[in-house]
């Protein structure tokens, strides 16, 4: 099996020209993040993220949190006071941290995270600007500060990684608000020609794989698969190294599979593939038997 390439997933900045966003500076100090109770608050980052919950947040009943593209979304479903919590960037290993509440009322507007360290004059002036700017606009500046505002959109599409354009359509696709889907030119949903589950995909672990939707852009392909764990007893850390197929790259929406039953034992995989869909890039399940039957 090839070792996989996790996609490094650039920051999701999610289109509406007339959309609000409020902008942070990450300058070492924890940024204090107050959440709606029952709605739904967007965090856009410049990295893709792992996120460490203290245990008072643990519980999903308290808190629920999904990454995606390198957007977080933070949805409080009773009020709490205020968390320390930890999110580290999986590429480079720095931390940041965000103090959570929670308390009836407080905003929903979206945030943009920048990180003062690297953002240039150009890019700083158009994030403190204003906090009710264009999204398409702020988009262009962030990833090419000397651009004009004037097709942002191609310029942030040509700036950014195919792969991770798809990845980060595909999660937004099927998770976020219908308002905030960044518009990807080109891009398309494909048939799958998958069967309902995918049995050779993750062999080692008892899990079941069903096929969600596939995209595919400039001779990429992204299939999302929801992954579930059967086993009642274990909870699972996910690798993409034990993935089987040929893959350009492999995203887990969460780091691990908790027990069967539990509100966490299931989470999707985005996997890519070049000049084919999922279907090609599998392992045929007679190849993995006649594995198995050398092993044993």
């Amino acid at each position: 099996m090839k070792r996989l390439i996790l996609a490094c997933l650039a920051s999701a900045v999610l289109a509406g020209d007339a959309l609000a966003v409020e902008v942070m500076h990450w300058e070492r100090r924890p940024l204090a993040i107050p959440l709606p109770v029952d709605e739904e608050r967007i965090v856009t980052l410049d990295r893709n993220v792992r996120v460490g919950l203290p245990p008072a947040l643990a519980n999903p009943e308290v808190l629920r949190v999904q990454s995606a593209g390198g957007v977080l979304y933070l949805k409080a479903f009773e009020a709490f006071e205020t968390q320390r919590v930890r999110v580290q960037d999986v590429e480079s290993g720095d931390v940041l941290l965000l103090d959570l509440s929670a308390r009836e009322g407080a905003s929903s507007e979206e945030i943009l995270v920048v990180d003062s360290r690297e953002a240039s004059p150009a890019r700083a002036s158009a994030s403190t600007g204003s906090s009710t700017g264009s999204r398409g606009a702020q988009a262009s500046e962030a990833s090419r500060p000397s651009a004009q505002a004037s097709g942002g959109e191609a310029q942030q599409a040509t700036a950014t990684p195919v792969p991770v354009l798809l990845t980060r359509h595909a999660a937004q696709s099927l998770y976020a608000p219908q308002r905030t889907i960044e518009p990807l030119r080109g891009v398309s949903r494909v048939p799958m020609r998958l069967p309902e589950s995918l049995g050779t995909l993750l062999p080692s672990l008892p899990v079941t794989a069903t096929p969600l939707g596939a995209w595919r852009l400039d001779g990429w392909t992204v299939t999302a698969v929801k992954l579930e764990n059967n086993d009642r007893q274990r909870a699972f850390e996910l690798d993409p190294r034990w993935l089987q197929g040929d893959f350009y790259s492999a995203t887990f929406m969460h780091p691990y599979l908790a027990p069967r039953g539990s509100v966490e034992d299931t989470t999707t995989v985005f996997l890519v593939t070049r000049r084919g869909g999922l279907d090609r890039a599998l392992i045929p399940l007679e190849e993995t038997d006649k594995a198995e039957e050398g092993v044993s």
